[in-house]
């Protein structure tokens, strides 16, 4: 049984936290609609987001990318576990702060971005509302983070009468509680140490491998080039609400590298942080490959420089080590030590009252007053 003291998160932090995870899930789901109306076929979008440049309808410019469905998933997973009682505190608290992390590191670029002169040619409006929505969303982000903070308190939990259950009989020699079934030790929620090294070692490797590339390419493009992809610059532009690429890799990169030292040391909120970067991953090697098969270069990848299929075999390992870091993360973690009321047992209280399991004997000599 854990003896681990944990902190909760009470109803008005689950209920205000679900509240902001909608928020975001609809203002991004809000600009996806945008794009479905303006494409000439739904397929464009899709064809969009996969890395090709079809013309929408209108002469304006896409607003979404990839990432934009993940962040509607992942707020919206998180209201989910948010809400549900029977998911840890830990583990709600660690699918908040996951996505705030997610949110920030992927919108603050575009602060800069959609204010910058050379998008001078797109309708204003547009750009004004697609600002003012990053703007939101960073406020949300930094909402998530305030309740995770100010929405916890001690676990109240432990000794008799916690949770409700009935004080036994004041002549019981003492209480026990059967141990769960499958409970360890550690906070509920923690994930298992075969799983966590499973997910620390996949996405420490993805996250150094798109790291490794990222600082190959500074190495080998001009600081300006390079700045540009990093800060944004119309040679990079793809659609309103999607970051500069080489900005979005090193993203991606940290949000991994941090998920993989949280799942190395067990942290409580190691699942959900893992679960985040993992899936982000998996869809950014996974598009990645869509590219390539769409240019040709995976037909004829023997006929390819090396570093050419060198980028196609990064691609097509970051794609495996997201999905595998997936279902390790997904596997449970550690349940809650909490018995039922029915599992409460005294003894003691009469003559050759059978000591259940789990129970140290009785004393031989009472002490006075029992």
């Amino acid at each position: 049984m854990s003896t681990v003291r944990d902190s909760v998160l009470t109803r008005g932090a689950r209920g205000l936290g679900a509240l902001v995870c909608l928020l975001l899930a609809l203002l991004s789901a809000g600009w996806i609609i945008r794009d479905l109306t303006i494409a000439q076929h739904g397929a464009d979008v899709w064809r969009a987001w996969l890395g090709e440049t079809p013309r929408p309808r209108e002469f304006t410019a896409w607003a979404t990318s990839v990432l934009d469905p993940l962040l509607v998933l992942g707020a919206l997973v998180a209201a989910v576990a948010v809400l549900r009682a029977a998911v840890a505190s830990s583990v709600a608290t660690g699918a908040l702060l996951a996505l705030a992390a997610a949110t920030a590191l992927l919108r603050t670029p575009l602060l800069w971005m959609l204010g910058a002169g050379w998008l001078q040619g797109l309708d204003s409006g547009l750009t004004v509302r697609a600002r003012l929505t990053a703007l939101t969303q960073l406020a949300l982000a930094v909402a998530l983070i305030v309740v995770c903070v100010a929405g916890r308190q001690p676990d109240g939990t432990t000794g008799h009468g916690a949770r409700g259950l009935p004080e036994p009989a004041s002549s019981a020699y003492g209480v026990v509680r059967a141990v769960p079934r499958g409970a360890g030790p550690g906070v509920p929620g923690r994930p298992f140490k075969g799983p966590a090294v499973t997910a620390a070692v996949l996405l420490g490797a993805a996250g150094l491998a798109v790291a490794g590339w990222e600082f190959r390419w500074w190495e080998r493009l001009d600081g300006d080039i390079y700045r540009k992809g990093l800060l944004g610059d119309a040679s990079v532009f793809r659609a309103l609400l999607q970051p500069p690429v080489h900005w979005q890799a090193l993203a991606l990169a940290l949000l991994a590298l941090g998920a993989a030292a949280a799942a190395l040391r067990r942290a409580a909120w190691a699942r959900p942080a893992a679960l985040t970067a993992a899936a982000l991953l998996c869809v950014h090697g996974a598009v990645a490959l869509a590219f390539a098969l769409r240019t040709g270069e995976l037909g004829r990848l023997a006929a390819l420089p090396a570093r050419a299929q060198l980028e196609v075999g990064t691609a097509a390992f970051v794609a495996a080590a997201g999905l595998a870091a997936v279902i390790a993360a997904a596997r449970p973690g550690v349940p809650s030590a909490a018995p039922d009321a029915d599992e409460v047992l005294a003894y003691g209280a009469a003559p050759g009252e059978a000591r259940p399991p789990h129970a140290p004997p009785p004393p031989s000599t009472l002490p006075p007053g029992w």
